[in-house]
Formats: structure tokens, sequence, C-alpha cells
């Protein structure tokens, strides 16, 4: 069955995490960082230029395993996002164990450079990360039983609305400062983050899935 490459799946997101997490602390001990609200580190457009593509590689693997996993673009899209979750939640797990960061699951985090520099308490992207492994492991299973998900136009729209003000309640900050140059992104730092601009959107993407999933038909043979 399908659904077995799951194991596989998640396994590989565990050591994709790993990696990541490892990184992390290697950058975190060269700089001497240990608040990213109080050490900034000298900006260096070379070395932001290469976490920029390290962030785009990161994608890309993701991506491809799904495509490698998945037998239709249902499947794929589901194992990328379990693979995108998993990744995501594991790797504070694995910092967590490492260097006992974060203390808090509301302590602010750097998350993302592309486009622009994302901020958030860390239960924020494990909520949206938990919420994509359940939206993916639908996906592959509903396409293991031959059933295709379908969503209407509603579902559509909550997802996208969701996914807009995630990422509004993300990149408020930086969004506030544009037009601006890559050093003054580079040593932005975040205000208090907007959590019903964020639970709103969360409520939204929540209830697109669950209306995606009661879409899914099967497929005729």
């Amino acid at each position: 069955m399908q659904a077995r490459k799951l194991i596989w799946v998640v396994v590989y997101a565990v050591a994709m995490a790993y990696v990541e997490a490892a990184a992390v602390v290697y950058l975190r001990r060269i700089y001497g960082i240990s608040d990213l609200l109080r050490d900034i580190a000298p900006y260096d457009p070379r070395i932001a230029a290469i976490e920029l593509g390290r962030e785009a590689a990161t994608l890309v693997m993701i991506l491809a395993v799904g495509l490698a996993a998945g037998r239709s673009l249902q499947a794929r899209l589901g194992f990328a996002c379990v693979v995108f979750g998993t990744w995501d939640i594991v790797y504070y797990v694995w910092l967590r164990l490492m260097v006992g960061w974060p203390d808090s699951l509301l302590a602010s985090d750097l998350l993302f450079l592309i486009p622009l520099p994302w901020w958030g308490p860390v239960l924020s992207p494990a909520l949206v990360a938990l919420l994509s492994v359940v939206g993916g492991l639908l996906a592959v299973v509903h396409d293991d039983r031959g059933r295709a998900m379908r969503p209407d136009a509603a579902a559509w729209s909550a997802l996208l609305a969701g996914s807009l003000a995630i990422l509004d309640a993300f990149m408020a900050d930086a969004l506030r400062v544009l037009p601006a140059s890559a050093e003054t992104l580079g040593r932005l730092r975040p205000t208090p983050f907007n959590w019903p601009v964020f639970l709103a959107g969360y409520l939204a993407m929540i209830w697109g899935v669950r209306r995606a999933d009661r879409s899914a038909t099967r497929s005729p043979s």
C-alpha cells in the first residue's frame, strides 16, 4: 500500500530535521547567539545569500520527496505536507535536546527568510506544521483508498484566505518597513505577535481542510 511509504517519509523528515537543527546550532555557536532578540550578528551579504539558498534547497528537498513518494498529484502534495510538518515539529524537538532551546512554546524565533523575514512564537509554526501533517495524511490515505479530494470554491477560498492571514502575522514586521534594504531586514526584530490574525487564519485553514476531506469521492476505475 502507498500509505506504507509514510513510515519512510517520516524517517526522512526526522533525519532532515536533525541536519537543520545541527546547522542552526553551528551558526549560533559561530556568531555567539544565545538570544535572537538580543544578539545581532553583523550583516554579511554573502552569508545571507548562502542562507537564502539553503532555505530554497530545503523546499526543494521537501517537494522532491513528495514527488518521488506519491503516485498522483494528490498523494505527492500529501507526502510533501507530511514531510514539511514533521520536519518543522521535530526540528524544535532536536534543538531542545541539543541546546535546551526553546525554553517555552512562546519563545520568539526567526522562522524563514523567503521572501521576507518571518518571526513568530515557536507555537505558531508548530500549529501550522501539525495541520500540514493532518492534511497530508488525509490526502495520502484517501488516494490510497482510491478517493480523490475535490475541494470546492469555498474550501479553496478558506485555505487561501487562511494562508494569507498567517503569512501576514509572520511577516508583519518586515512588511511594515518596506521598502527596505537587505541589511535593514536582517537587523529587524519582532514586535508582539498578532495572535488574533494568526488564529483567524488558522481556523479558516482548519475549516478548509475539513471541507476538502469531506469532498473525497471514489475515483472512477
